[in-house]
């Protein structure tokens, strides 16, 4: 650099050099345009395959987790998988899983997509009012693992004869127990004379278990084996058990089983009530609390929901 053009630039004046640098407008748009795609795509990749935030939209697991809260997730822990659903749409995409970090365990409060009511192949199909869209995601604690043997009895939960684990935040809003007389036709599977504060025994179906069929208990199995091919396949006749139109008599398990429910024990629609929650729809493990506000309270009023917001539940963890 010469004497004259570095006197240019000590009082300002743009050298030849200085704008053959220059960039123009269309390379500053670009550079733009490509700096918005790279958050994009790292966005996407945090999202799919670290973490995500989930509000929670009910009360199933008050205390623990209050209506309004803003979850993070982590996806790692059980494995994260590909996108499941064209964005936007109820459209099932081919998907793969990540190894995961380790197996998800009792006690923990577990994020799964929602398998459907007790007698939906998956979540939506009945078109049901009110019925769960397809790829929606429920929060529940995890309470029974794959072979284990569930007991609810005058409320209290029991895994394998032992008295589980009670939530330091558990709700009851009945305070008086629901008789074991009492049948709740909701209740799940369909045939058992069972209500949700006594319920059971009920072992969850492990891979590899081998279920006898017969027209006596081929209610209880009949949409665990469709949700594992994935259309309706079990049929009855007078002589017996049908899958795909061929004679069966037992029926061995393809997938592990979780049986989930909610803290509010009195206000949860869980696995009581819908069955069993396979594998591979569990999405992660969820474990902070982002923040949390009323949720009743509209967006055009703005001022007024940030001061809802609840200090106390800000990046409070989980447990």
């Amino acid at each position: 650099m010469s004497f004259k053009e570095g006197l240019k630039r000590f009082v300002g004046i743009k050298t030849e050099e200085d704008l053959k640098k220059e960039k123009t407008t269309k390379e500053k748009a670009k550079e733009f345009v490509e700096s918005l795609l790279f958050a994009a795509i790292a966005a996407f990749f945090i999202i799919t395959f670290v973490v995500q935030n989930t509000r929670i939209p009910t009360g199933s697991m008050e205390g623990t987790i209050l209506v309004g809260d803003f979850v993070l997730v982590n996806k790692f822990i059980y494995g994260s998988t590909s996108p499941r659903y064209i964005p936007f749409t109820e459209i099932q995409l081919p998907f793969f899983r990540l190894p995961s970090i380790r197996e998800p365990r009792p006690k923990d409060i577990v994020v799964f997509e929602y398998p459907g009511d007790k007698d939906e192949l998956y979540a939506g199909e009945s078109k049901r009012s009110g019925s769960m869209e397809r790829g929606t995601n429920y929060v529940k604690r995890l309470i029974g693992m794959p072979g284990d043997v569930i007991q609810v009895k005058d409320k209290v939960v029991f895994v394998n004869g032992k008295e589980f684990f009670r939530p330091p935040y558990i709700q009851y809003l009945a305070p008086i127990p629901r008789p074991a007389s009492y049948t709740n036709p909701m209740i799940f599977p369909s045939d058992k004379p069972w209500n949700e504060d006594n319920y059971g025994p009920l072992r969850v179906p492990k891979k590899g278990d081998v279920i006898p069929l017969n027209l006596s208990n081929v209610e209880e199995w009949r949409i665990i084996i469709d949700r594992e091919y994935g259309k309706h396949v079990v049929d009855v006749n007078a002589t017996g058990v049908t899958i795909e139109g061929k004679a069966v008599t037992s029926y061995t398990m393809k997938k592990d089983y979780y049986f989930m429910m909610g803290d509010n024990r009195d206000d949860s629609m869980d696995s009581r009530f819908w069955g069993f929650v396979s594998r591979d729809i569990i999405v992660g493990q969820a474990f902070i609390t982002l923040f949390s506000w009323d949720r009743d309270i509209p967006f055009t009023e703005f001022v007024k929901l940030i001061g809802s917001i609840r200090p106390d539940r800000v990046l409070r963890l989980l447990n």
